[in-house]
């Protein structure tokens, strides 16, 4: 039996099948905009999968350890990542104390990241797939949705965030007042020429990176891997020789005691939670690009890399941070603003030095914004049409919604937009945790892959997937966990937006713990249910047994699999007979 052709994108694929001779206008034209023509799936498979989709086959499993640490490497030196660190220190915390929260936080994102991705490591499959098996066919949409919404939007913002790099290049190369000096034809007040420049100028040059597939990518992160951190280190070493010192927010003791000190490590540890919810609920979209299924792929890498690489670089942002307070009187916490301070004595040194850094910080925003926002967004918009969608295509939906965004607007309209932002982690850790809980406690590891994929079983077309639940396509269980997740944060959750002085203390205190709340009800809440109402297609273990019943599975003739034309590894001119899910010891 010959294996199925790999290929790197389908909108690389030559048909070889012969074209249908009667076909309308109108049907020609969805023909052109179908990402792929696979006339032997049924209706509901063609709006269910296609290649992008599809579990990834050996030849497109290229990602080594090496690569994953490469890319959180590449991903904490960001701008954001720098500024983390601000607000430990802005509410009285020293620095070593801003320091320590923000190790704690990253350890629980690599945690956290680890036990989402597992299921892409083994399975080979992305968030929107695996989340199907958890939430139900068609309302796994609603988590997938929650996740394309947050990409369009931040891919957006970083963009705008992103401008200035641009900014201080240009300033650098054609005048120090350029901002100042250059005519302001936009009459929005909260946007100049100027500004749009920049941000326009770094939206043009990302849209070449969109095109490459994730697998390919991964040569960009290791780029920026060597680029970002010499440029953070030197752009370190640079302002620490100029003011002689670290600066006397390093020599600075803590304001705060007692509980206000708790707190406040409390929230500077949960708000690197809250700015990581996003990845860790997309890790299987990188995680199934994994070679090898090994221990260290699936809990160490993602463990020690996270909390190393984006701790040193908040140590080396609360550094800068403290040398410009020394430098110039006024702590910025951005580093950009501290470049572009370095512009006031214009000499070439000065200069070439801003734009070679402003150019890496360019290139470390240009890496994120990929990694975190545009291949999640193309990932995730491809369940929701994968009929007409792919990962490219969705990537450059992605780039043209974030001029529609207008994101100079957002980051203007209100000084709560980020926490706005921060705290939607609140409904991305409630679906997390029916995730985690389904897969680790519910189904202990077993999936059956084609029912992701299909609303009836492939291999016996007359029965239901096990992962349609009813003819909704919808599991309640998971419905009503995520709600039971959601609402002991939702008064602390309209607290924070809002800016309200009536929510009461108490619910405050539980909304700083909002990230564990809403995993650890959800995840309780849907066990709970499971029990009471057993699902169909998962293994007949008690509550407390020990037994995994996780398999590595063969991916490479899949779509067979799908049609039903391959049962067991064995070809068949019809449809296999139903093996069953208590045949194999599954309820």
């Amino acid at each position: 039996m010959s294996k199925v052709e790999i290929i790197d994108t389908v909108d690389e694929v030559s048909e070889t099948k012969s074209e249908p001779t009667n076909l309308t206008t109108w049907q020609k034209i969805v023909r052109f905009l179908e990402v792929e023509h696979d006339d032997d799936l049924t209706t509901s498979q063609r709006y269910l999968y296609n290649h992008d989709l599809r579990p990834v086959e050996a030849e497109r499993r290229q990602w080594s350890w090496y690569n994953y640490v490469f890319f959180w490497i590449a991903d904490s030196f960001n701008i954001n990542t720098w500024m983390i660190a601000a607000t430990g220190v802005q509410q009285g915390m020293n620095w070593w104390q801003t320091w320590l929260s923000v190790w704690l936080g990253y350890l629980l994102c690599g945690i956290f990241v680890s036990m989402n991705a597992r299921v892409g490591v083994v399975n080979h499959i992305s968030f929107p797939i695996s989340v199907r098996a958890s939430f139900g066919i068609f309302f796994g949409l609603w988590p997938v949705i929650n996740r394309v919404v947050m990409s369009c939007v931040w891919y957006a913002v970083q963009a705008m965030v992103a401008g200035p790099c641009v900014g201080l290049m240009l300033r650098s190369i054609f005048g120090q007042n350029l901002d100042k000096t250059m005519h302001n034809g936009i009459s929005n007040p909260n946007l100049t020429t100027f500004q749009f420049l920049s941000f326009f100028l770094f939206w043009l040059f990302s849209l070449p990176f969109l095109y490459f597939s994730p697998h390919k990518i991964r040569h960009l992160f290791t780029v920026k891997a060597y680029v970002a951190p010499v440029a953070g280190v030197g752009f370190l070493i640079w302002t620490l020789v100029k003011c002689n010192g670290v600066g006397p927010i390093i020599h600075e003791k803590s304001k705060l005691e007692g509980t206000a000190l708790a707190w406040a490590f409390v929230e500077s540890t949960m708000n690197a939670l809250a700015n990581f919810a996003t990845l860790i609920s997309n890790a299987p979209d990188f995680s199934r690009f994994a070679d090898k299924p090994t221990f260290a792929m699936k809990y160490v890498v993602q463990t020690v890399s996270i909390p190393l690489c984006f701790s040193i670089t908040s140590l080396i942002g609360i550094l800068v941070s403290s040398a410009s307070t020394q430098l110039y009187g006024e702590t910025y916490w951005s580093p950009l603003e501290v470049l572009g301070r370095f512009l006031d004595n214009y000499s070439a040194g000065n200069r070439a030095g801003v734009f070679l850094i402003s150019f890496a910080f360019a290139i470390a925003q240009l890496g994120t914004n990929i990694s975190a926002n545009s291949l999640s967004f193309g990932t995730d918009v491809t369940a929701v049409l994968p009929q007409f969608v792919n990962i490219r295509r969705g990537s450059y939906i992605c780039a043209l919604l974030a001029l529609i965004v207008q994101p100079w607007n957002l980051l203007s309209s209100s000084s709560k937009f980020t926490t706005y932002l921060s705290a939607y982690s609140v409904f991305l850790s409630s679906i997390i945790g029916v995730i985690c809980c389904d897969y680790y406690y519910v189904r202990r590891g077993y999936l059956k892959l084609t029912h992701l994929y299909s609303t009836t079983a492939p291999e016996e077309p007359s029965q239901m997937s096990y992962y349609m639940y009813n003819k909704l396509g919808l599991n309640w269980r998971a419905l009503v966990a995520y709600i039971c997740g959601i609402l002991p944060n939702i008064v602390g959750f309209v607290g924070a937006t809002s800016g309200s002085d009536k929510v009461p203390i108490g619910a405050i205190e539980v909304y700083r713990f909002n990230y564990f709340l809403g995993f650890f009800v959800a995840g309780l809440i849907y066990a709970g249910l499971c029990y009471l109402s057993p699902i169909e297609g998962t293994p007949n273990v008690k509550p407390f047994e020990k037994a995994w019943c996780e398999e590595i599975p063969d991916v490479e003739d899949f779509e067979m699999e799908l049609q039903g034309r391959l049962t067991q590894g064995v070809e068949t001119g019809s449809v296999a007979s139903s093996t069953g899910a208590k045949k194999d010891g599954f309820a």
